[in-house]
């Protein structure tokens, strides 16, 4: 179940317009890897030690092949790959490194996820 409450917001490209309303997804907590590691161990018979030494590995991993520029694929939960912004410049032979803004993540959700979406039920919370 995803928790949603309404919030008002304004259109940044008309100043002038009437604010509308929006659903907005609330956080019902976060789950780190302790909680994870001992949900997995529940789930087989790893325990719940080796379990969290795996997530950390995989942690360790994931940031190591994400530097040396991989797609990391994680199954049915999607792909994690850097991309870059930049300035613009007038000619190819001018983009460099120092064209280079900064870095961020592009995650695309794998097939799982992407189901999970579709059949996702709303509560409106009031108040």
């Amino acid at each position: 179940m995803i928790y949603i409450k309404s919030i008002e917001r304004r259109n940044p490209q008309d100043v002038d317009a009437d604010n509308k309303y929006y659903a907005k997804a609330i956080s019902q907590g976060v789950i780190d890897f302790e909680r994870l590691a001992y949900l997995v161990s529940n789930q087989c018979t790893v325990r719940e030690s080796d379990c969290y030494a795996v997530l950390r590995a995989l942690e360790h991993n994931i940031i190591d092949e994400l530097k040396q520029g991989k797609v990391v694929q994680l199954g049915g939960i999607g792909n994690l790959q850097m991309g870059v912004k930049s300035n613009g410049e007038i000619l190819s032979e001018d983009v460099s490194s120092n064209s280079v803004k900064n870095a961020h993540m592009n995650f695309r959700a794998g097939t799982k996820l992407r189901e999970m979406l579709g059949i996702l039920k709303y509560k409106l919370i009031t108040g």
